[in-house]
């Protein structure tokens, strides 16, 4: 709650200054009134700053089901807020909710107040709930929101769940070629000494073993130049134009680069689609969906036709001249806009793209699993020979 600093005039006429906490300037003004003090000036302290957690997509869906079931039982919005507030066992949400409370009470709508909470409540939810909130059904906004929060929510957690695997043998692998190095391949050092000094030690086993002294000698220089190496990384990856240039050649990666662009043809489609079954217009729909592709060089495109749908031209005609939509999303899209269906159609595209496209994560998946444990097993193989070449080289001179 915020800490308001104020400097007020008594009945007698003696001025006082002193702190005091309310929801908003409204709030702090009624409460020196009630202490019978006439507010000459008001200003709130600076907020400290606040570590924002991430709400995840389960806990606002159930937000919103909550929300749309209450409303529809007749109860007021500032209301609702305030059971919500009183219940909500979220961090984040304790600390958003009497704030949505105290601006819907102030006045404001309930999507003007969701919008001063950005890292919240995303923009496409905020239009969707305007929407409703113009046109009379805000009970059915949300519940369209809470269903599409889940399905978004669902799609990623069944993605997540396909690459965990593969994720779980390169870890895995990783940790057991460390380990030889570190601990299995030193033992032999000193039997190789000998041969190492004659000058006929095979390359393998030198290399082995010069892996496995640098592993041991430095292991913190090592570390710390994974440490900055990684560092580096996730600062390239935040700069806008490493962005683009990864979006730009992800999609040309062979395997995945389809199924990259037919997630965000999906995202797009779906997004717009409940958009426009929302009540929200075309124009301010394609806004908020071209941002939902997640892909710069998508985005960008559809950008580009937005401009030229404003003149006057159909929406399917425009994207064909973005070479991500496939032919037969592009034809679904025009025969929607010919039957004044494009809002279902658009879902019912999205739902298709979604189950096309988590097959081939089922077979991307299937394939790089097999191929991961083959350079595994390569790679334990070659540390074996090179531990063995000595010994097979040793038993040829003696025979």
């Amino acid at each position: 709650m915020p800490t308001f600093r104020y400097k007020a005039r008594q009945l007698n006429g003696q001025s006082t200054t002193g702190t005091l906490t309310a929801n908003s300037e409204h709030d702090a003004t009624v409460a020196l009134a009630a202490r019978s003090l006439f507010p000459i000036e008001l200003e709130s302290e600076p907020v400290k700053a606040h570590r924002r957690r991430r709400v995840s997509a389960r806990v606002l869906s159930a937000v919103y089901r909550q929300l749309a079931d209450l409303l529809r039982a007749g109860v007021p919005l500032a209301r609702c807020l305030e059971i919500l507030a009183q219940q909500d066992s979220h961090p984040e949400l304790r600390r958003v909710m009497p704030q949505l409370l105290t601006a819907v009470r102030d006045g404001s709508s309930l999507a003007d107040a969701m919008a001063q909470h950005p890292t919240v409540f995303r923009e496409l939810v905020v239009s969707i709930i305007r929407a409703g909130e113009e046109g009379g059904f805000l009970e059915d906004a949300l519940q369209r929101v809470a269903g599409f929060v889940e399905q978004q929510d669902e799609l990623a957690s069944r993605i997540q769940g396909a690459v965990a695997y593969p994720g779980f043998l390169v870890v895995t692998g990783v940790i057991v070629v460390l380990g030889m190095l570190v601990f299995f391949v030193p033992n032999f050092a000193p039997i190789f000494d000998r041969l190492a000094q004659e000058g006929k030690l095979p390359w393998l086993t030198q290399a082995l073993i010069a892996a496995s002294d640098a592993l041991r000698g430095q292991a913190w220089g090592l570390a710390a130049l994974l440490i900055a190496a990684v560092a580096g990384v996730v600062y390239l990856i935040r700069q806008p134009a490493t962005v683009a240039w990864c979006d730009r050649y992800r999609l040309r990666l062979y395997g995945i680069g389809p199924v990259i662009r037919d997630l965000a043809v999906a995202r797009f489609c779906r997004v717009l689609g409940t958009l426009l079954r929302n009540g929200v217009p075309i124009l301010n729909s394609l806004k908020i969906a071209k941002d939902a592709t997640g892909v710069t060089e998508i985005t960008e495109a559809i950008a580009a036709a937005t401009q030229r749908i404003s003149a006057g031209r159909s929406l399917a005609k425009p994207l064909s001249e973005c070479r991500h939509f496939q032919p037969d999303v592009l034809e679904m899209i025009a025969v929607g806009e010919q039957s004044n269906r494009l809002e279902h159609v658009l879902v019912d595209l999205a739902d298709a793209i979604d189950r096309r496209t988590q097959r081939r994560i089922d077979l991307l998946v299937r394939l790089i699993e097999p191929s991961l444990l083959l350079v595994i097993a390569m790679i334990v193989l070659l540390m074996v020979i090179g531990l063995l070449l000595p010994a097979f080289d040793s038993a040829g001179t003696i025979s």
